[in-house]
């Protein structure tokens, strides 16, 4: 298994120490009705560029995404953030650090800086219309319904509310899915732009993917999984 880069950090004795610049997995299994989830899952993942979760459907490529932002919980093994286990932190806080984009854009009602504000409350009015640019979306959006955006806008505007938080991580769950190919090229576009070393605000990605021809545009290493397993 290829192991993660490292940074170093001080501790409590001011001796520097290697600590894991991503997450690791380690043994980890969910246990499921018919078979594991996942099963015996060791997996390291940086925290830079796109890493991409392959597989077909059952394969475990959600269930393993949702341990990383503690939304689902391993019954045996540990999942650890930068040398730190999981069960170990706050969820608020890791959810912040490590954001996700989900497969339906889910906006709340109101208008789009209502939802920016839903990620950081107290955003103001420049900053937000900033992330608006950044996903390309003009900042005249703020003041617009955002429950009467296109779908790709909305996934937009869910990007833009995860970016809010100013997260290293962003964890996307088949987030063009449900999008026409111009909205889908978009989005891909957004998460190559993010993810560059270069960019204004450099995020890594882990998405989640069974599209053969999108896994080819996006992905600078590939996790393959079948029925619970790394394969």
């Amino acid at each position: 298994m290829a192991h993660l880069p490292t940074r170093r950090v001080g501790n409590l004795t001011g001796t520097l120490v290697a600590v894991p610049d991503g997450f690791a997995l380690h043994e980890v299994t969910v246990d499921g009705v018919d078979r594991p989830r996942l099963d015996s899952v060791d997996l390291e993942i940086p925290a830079t560029g796109i890493t991409v979760l392959a597989g077909e459907s059952g394969s475990g490529k959600s269930t393993l995404l949702r341990l990383l932002n503690r939304l689902d919980v391993p019954d045996r093994g540990s999942v650890t953030w930068q040398g730190e286990d999981l069960d170990e932190v706050d969820v608020l806080l890791h959810r912040r650090q490590v954001g996700m984009v989900f497969q339906a854009p889910a906006v709340a009602p109101g208008s789009v800086l209502d939802n920016l504000r839903i990620g950081a409350i107290d955003l103001d009015e420049e900053t937000a219309g900033d992330l608006l640019q950044l996903v390309h979306l003009d900042p005249s959006y703020l003041d617009r319904e955002a429950g009467e955006l296109s779908g790709g806008e909305k996934q937009r505007v869910c990007l833009a509310r995860t970016l809010a938080t100013g997260p290293e991580v962003i964890l996307a769950d088949e987030p063009t899915s449900s999008l026409d190919p111009e909205a889908t090229e978009v989005i891909e576009h957004l998460a190559r732009r993010l993810a560059a070393p270069d960019s204004p605000m450099p995020v890594g990605w882990v998405w989640v993917s069974h599209d053969p021809s999108q896994i080819e545009r996006l992905a600078d290493r590939v996790v393959r999984m079948r029925a619970g397993r790394v394969v």
